[in-house]
């Protein structure tokens, strides 16, 4: 990724490419795109719109948030995060992510917040393992109904990722100094959700809601968006699954930590923690 340059949109041509971006990610159209004239503003107001550009010039990625106050505290909510397909799976999401970081802190900022779907394992992969976020939150349809090819089918549940930039965690996690949780050892922990065998799919087995232990297991599909193309009605079932053991577990102040990067049976590991200060309000 050496010969990329990321850096703040500064001209009408950078926002467009933007918004151009927005829509090869989630479809044309997308009727939740940032336009050219917000993200300008964003800027104004200690926000930030920046995008990793090639030699020629070309927008391959973009990171785009605000800035202000949440329960008394200043934070920095990231908003929205894209690369392009054929740059996808080489580290530029994190290196925006850091490049956001850098910014923020110059801001006098120490938390940032983002959401993702928790049944994407990739995402989740970067965020807990690669950056050492938790998430004590879980939103239930955040953002409604959306016409994005991405969440079709199964809504738009959502973890709320808490990013404390300074932390001795996230440190350590930056510096390469966190690795993944030893498989052998995740494996001794209960598990709230499994994945059982099906035709050719796992499926989602009974949640666990009655478990008496420090630390649990949540199972997620492999591959949630070839499930939602292949059996819907599949995916359905394991956003269901997924969601009524996110809620049970984080609102009683459960907390996750870790994803287990396993091809075959990724999952999530939760510790119990503290209960969340706020909730993301529901729209």
């Amino acid at each position: 990724m050496s010969d990329l340059r990321i850096r703040p949109l500064d001209s009408l041509a950078d926002y467009r490419a933007c918004v151009a971006l927005q829509e090869d990610t989630w479809g044309v159209g997308f009727s939740e795109c940032v336009p050219p004239a917000i993200l300008k503003v964003s800027r104004i107001l200690g926000g930030v719109a920046s995008g990793a550009f090639t030699p020629e010039g070309d927008l391959v990625g973009f990171v785009f948030g605000m800035t202000g106050p949440r329960d008394g505290r200043l934070v920095h909510w990231s908003d929205m995060l894209a690369v392009r397909a054929d740059h996808r799976n080489r580290g530029l999401g994190r290196l925006l992510k850091l490049h956001q970081r850098d910014e923020v802190l110059r801001l006098g900022v120490q938390r940032m917040h983002w959401t993702f779907d928790p049944l994407r394992p990739g995402n989740a992969h970067l965020n807990f393992n690669r950056l050492g976020g938790t998430a004590p939150e879980y939103v239930e349809q955040m953002y409604g109904e959306t016409d994005s090819p991405l969440h079709r089918g199964i809504g738009t549940d959502r973890f709320v990722v808490h990013w404390e930039l300074d932390s001795p965690r996230v440190k350590a996690c930056l510096a390469g100094e966190v690795s993944d949780v030893d498989p052998a050892e995740a494996a001794r922990w209960p598990m709230a959700l499994s994945a059982a065998p099906g035709e050719g799919e796992s499926v989602p087995g009974t949640p666990r809601l009655d478990l008496d232990a420090e630390r649990v297991r949540v199972a997620i599909p492999p591959d949630i968006g070839g499930l939602m193309e292949r059996r819907p009605a599949l995916a359905l079932a394991w956003r269901e699954a997924t969601r009524t053991v996110f809620r049970h577990y984080l609102d009683r102040g459960w907390v996750v930590r870790h994803f287990l990067r396993d091809p075959s049976a990724p999952g999530y590991l939760l510790v119990r923690g503290t209960p969340p200060t706020s909730e993301v309000p529901h729209p």
